[in-house]
C-alpha cells in the first residue's frame, strides 16, 4: 500500500523508519519531509500547510492512508478535506483538533468534565488582564489561547514579567491572531509528565509513559525549546498514577469529546503535572509529541500500521496491542544559535553507517551532502533493556555525529536515573 506522511521532522521520520519496515507498505511518501525520510520513501515539494495541493496529490495518487504529523494542518482542517475524497486519515478532524487550536476551548471542556486542571481567567481585553495580574500571586502562567509554535506558554514571575507577556501576545500580536484571547493560570509545582493515548472516538490504547526536556542546556537552564531530549517509560509514573490518568483524565476527555458531538479519531497527547494533589492537565495536543515520538514507536511491539488502520477504521477495541519490555531515550542536536537564532548551512557528517533510529529534523540534501537546515537537526535514539542501556546507546549515537556548533544536553534522563537511585 501507499502511504503519505505529512510533516517534515524527526516526528515524521520516526513514523516513516517505523512503517517502512512493514512489508506491507509499497512505498512511502512524506510532505515534505527532510534528507532522512529521503531515505525510506519519496519526499514531495508541498508544504504542510497547501491543504489544496495535499488534497489534489491525494485525489490523483489515491493512498492508502495519510498520517498528518503537525497539528497546523489538523487544526487547518486537513483530514476534513481528505475525508470527502474517501482517503483515509490519521488524525483528528478539525473540530477534534480544537484541543490544540484553543487553550480556552479545551479548558471549557476539561472543567465540564471535571478533569483536574489549573484554575484560570481567559481575557480578550489587555487592560481586564493587566488588571487581574496585579491582584494575583506569583508565579502566573500567561497562555495566547491558539497556536504559538510551541512558544505561547510564559511564566510570569512577577507583575513585570505578566505585564510585558501580555504586551508581547495581545498588544505586539507576536502570535498574530492566537493572541486575541489569553488564559492566566495559576502556577502548578511539580514534574512534567507526557501520556499519548491512540483513540478511534470509541476505545483506546496507552502508549508509554514519557518525560521530555524542554529548555537548552543542562540543568534546565536558558530559554524553552520544542524539546531537548526525551525518555520512556518515565520511572515517575509508577502503575497505580498511569491507572489515575487513565480514571481522571483519559477516559473522561474521551467521553466529553463525543458528548460535545466531536468525533474524535488519532492521537490524545496529555501534559501533565504532578502536583502534590494529582495529576493535573497542562495542556491536550492533538497528535504525537515531538521528540517522543522518537522513543515512543521503537517500544511498540505491535506493528504501527496495525495501530493506525485499527484507528481509522474504528476497531481499535478488537487490536491485540502489545509494547516491548524496553526503555529508550533521544538526545536532540541542535544547530547553533538554537533557539533564538539558529544558524543553518553546516554539513553534517558521521552519517555514514549510523543508527537507523538516528531521526533527522532540520536537515536537507544538497550537491551530495547532508546539510543543517533547522533548529532542531537530528535525534539520537537508544533502545535497551533498561534506561541506563538505552541512554549509553543514544549518547553514543549523538557523540559519533558531527556539525560546526554542534549543540545537545548531557543530563537527558538524569532526573529518571536519580530517582530510579534512590528507589534502589
Amino acid at each position: 500500500m501507499k502511504i503519505l506522511i505529512v510533516g517534515s521532522g524527526g516526528r515524521e521520520h520516526a513514523i516513516g523508519w517505523s512503517l517502512a519496515k512493514d512489508g506491507r507498505v509499497a512505498k512511502l511518501f512524506f510532505a515534505p519531509g527532510n534528507a532522512g525520510t529521503s531515505a525510506l520513501g519519496e519526499n514531495l515539494p508541498l508544504t504542510v500547510t497547501d491543504l489544496a495541493g495535499i488534497k489534489a496529490w491525494c485525489e490523483r495518487e489515491r493512498p492508502a492512508l495519510v498520517v498528518v504529523g503537525p497539528e497546523a494542518p489538523l487544526c487547518a482542517g486537513l483530514v476534513d478535506e481528505l475525508a470527502t475524497l474517501g482517503v483515509p486519515a490519521f488524525g483528528p478532524d478539525k473540530s477534534g483538533a480544537r484541543l490544540e487550536a484553543s487553550k480556552i476551548f479545551t479548558k471549557d471542556l476539561l472543567l465540564r468534565a471535571g478533569i483536574p486542571t489549573a484554575a484560570s481567567e481567559r481575557f480578550t481585553d489587555i487592560a481586564e488582564a493587566k488588571a487581574y495580574c496585579a491582584a494575583r500571586r506569583y508565579p502566573l502562567v500567561v497562555k495566547a489561547d491558539g497556536l504559538a509554535a510551541g512558544k505561547g506558554v510564559i511564566i510570569a514571575q512577577s507583575l513585570a514579567d505578566a505585564d510585558a507577556a501580555l504586551d508581547q501576545i495581545m498588544a505586539r500580536k507576536v502570535f498574530g491572531p492566537s493572541g486575541d484571547s489569553v488564559l492566566i493560570e495559576e502556577f502548578l509545582r511539580g514534574q512534567e509528565a507526557s501520556i499519548h493515548a491512540v483513540t478511534d472516538g470509541t476505545d483506546y490504547v496507552l502508549l508509554p509513559s514519557s518525560q521530555d526536556h524542554k529548555r537548552i542546556r543542562d540543568n534546565d537552564e536558558g530559554p524553552n525549546t520544542g524539546g531537548m531530549g526525551a525518555y520512556a517509560p518515565a520511572p515517575i509514573v509508577t502503575a497505580p498514577l498511569l491507572a489515575e490518568v487513565e480514571a481522571t483524565v483519559i477516559k473522561p476527555v474521551i467521553s466529553a469529546l463525543r458528548k460535545a458531538g466531536i468525533d474524535y479519531q488519532g492521537v490524545l497527547y496529555a501534559g501533565l503535572m504532578l502536583t502534590p494533589e494529582g495529576p493535573k492537565v497542562l495542556e491536550f495536543n492533538c497528535r504525537f509529541g515531538d521528540p517522543e515520538t522518537e522513543v515512543l514507536l521503537p517500544l511498540l511491539e505491535t506493528p504501527l500500521l496495525d495501530l493506525l488502520l485499527a484507528t481509522v477504521e474504528r476497531r481499535l477495541g478488537r487490536l491485540d496491542f502489545q509494547l516491548k519490555n524496553q526503555c529508550a531515550l533521544t538526545v536532540v542536536l541542535a544547530a547553533p544559535g538554537y533557539p533564538e537564532k539558529p544558524v543553518t548551512g553546516q554539513v553534517i557528517h558521521g552519517l555514514q553507517g549510523a543508527s537507523p533510529m538516528l531521526f533527522h529534523a532540520g536537515t536537507t540534501r544538497q550537491d551530495g551532502k547532508v546539510i543543517v537546515s533547522g533548529g532542531r537537526v537530528l535525534a539520537a535514539t537508544g533502545v535497551g533493556h533498561d534506561l541506563y542501556d538505552a541512554r549509553r546507546r543514544a549518547y553514543k549515537i549523538a557523540a559519533d555525529i558531527r556539525f560546526e556548533g554542534k549543540q545537545y544536553r548531557l543530563d537527558i534522563g538524569k532526573k529518571a536515573l536519580d530517582l530510579l537511585e534512590r528507589d534502589a
